[in-house]
């Protein structure tokens, strides 16, 4: 299944499940729906490119509401998927609803927090990490995890907000001030755990946190994603408008790092 294909079967979703559109809020605003569209299906034609074998084991860690992992999963990936808070219960009333298009049983799930119950050495050869790196803390417990459970030769994918984008920045401290760690009751738990309360980081911050548990990133696999505002999207000119920021953050630092909304990357064991 594409992506397209997969985008407008979620859309007839979404105008189903009622308990997504307030998380997915592609029919909120229809002007701003051909921009969160691009944004969305850039992110996983990433993901998809960066799976070369769907014999891979692959482990959604924050799978939320297990978007990623269903897409997958109808195109042939076995990829066990871990989450916590209210995303878990809606999960099965997805997968009943997506199993009309295609076989979902590659995706399988738990609720689990990593650090209770981390995976065993070596059992992953990829780990997605979608919106949920700057989420867990003690950040580098969660690297060191992840480090053992990547195959000698597997990779971490990680789709994230660029903490480099001042716009952002600005946004998040009006919002919870320096407070980015803060710890929470999980009622499932039954316990307090710590979450990074939209830590998000730039690059070069991910770089050094990564190498510290000898994690290296791959400079081909960097990707930034979403420069132009919502109102320059119109029918037609998407592809036109993300083959622009294509360009532009290769051959522009400063717009790079500063002003782009999505951070991809792909991070392996140093050698």
């Amino acid at each position: 299944m594409t992506v397209n294909e997969f985008f407008e079967l979620f859309l007839d979703e979404l105008r189903s499940n009622q308990h997504l559109t307030s998380y997915y809020k592609f029919l909120e605003n229809p002007a701003s729906f051909e921009f969160r569209k691009s944004y969305v299906t850039q992110r996983l034609h990433y993901i998809l490119d960066h799976l070369p074998s769907t014999e891979a084991a692959i482990w959604d860690c924050g799978c939320g509401y297990g978007t990623t992992a269903i897409f997958l999963a109808l195109n042939g990936y076995k990829v066990h998927g871990t989450t916590l808070e209210f995303y878990f219960k809606h999960i099965p009333e997805r997968l009943k609803y997506w199993s009309q298009f295609g076989d979902v049983s590659g995706f399988t799930y738990s609720y689990e927090n990593l650090f209770d119950s981390p995976p065993a050495p070596a059992s992953y050869d990829h780990v997605i990490i979608q919106d949920t790196l700057h989420h867990l803390e003690p950040l580098q417990d969660a690297l060191r995890i992840f480090h053992s459970a990547l195959k000698p030769a597997g990779n971490l994918i990680i789709v994230e907000e660029n903490g480099g984008n001042v716009v952002q920045n600005l946004k998040l401290y009006l919002r919870r001030g320096n407070k980015r760690i803060i710890e929470i009751y999980d009622e499932q738990l039954q316990k307090n755990i710590l979450l990074g309360n939209e830590n998000i980081r730039d690059l070069a911050t991910w770089r050094r946190e990564l190498a510290k548990q000898h994690l290296h990133i791959y400079p081909a696999d960097v990707q930034y994603i979403r420069l132009f505002p919502p109102f320059m999207f119109k029918d037609g000119n998407s592809q036109q408008l993300m083959a622009r920021e294509g360009r532009l953050w290769r051959s522009n630092s400063l717009l790079k790092e500063n002003l782009f909304f999505g951070l991809n990357f792909v991070a392996g064991k140093a050698k």
